[in-house]
């Protein structure tokens, strides 16, 4: 059973909106995927701890940190 929240969309803050592309309102689960699809594109998980991702300028702001552990980390959210 969903609870809606795949469906109510936020903006974006700057900074993610910069990784995203857009300024649109965007879902948590929609802006999941295109933080990953960003990460993948410019290959950004160290390539010998795979669960570590290496933050460029860009995710830096969002994420607060250089490097973090995709398991321990919140996600980020359109209300970053």
């Amino acid at each position: 059973m969903r609870n809606g929240m795949d469906r109510k969309r936020d903006a974006p803050s700057p900074q993610l909106a910069e990784v995203l592309g857009s300024s649109a309102p965007i879902s948590r689960p929609q802006v999941a995927k295109k933080v990953w699809a960003y990460i993948r594109k410019h290959k950004l998980q160290d390539p010998k701890k795979l669960r570590e991702i290496v933050a460029d300028e860009k995710l830096k702001p969002v994420f607060g940190k250089a490097r973090l552990d995709m398991f321990h980390e919140p996600k980020p959210s359109a209300n970053t």
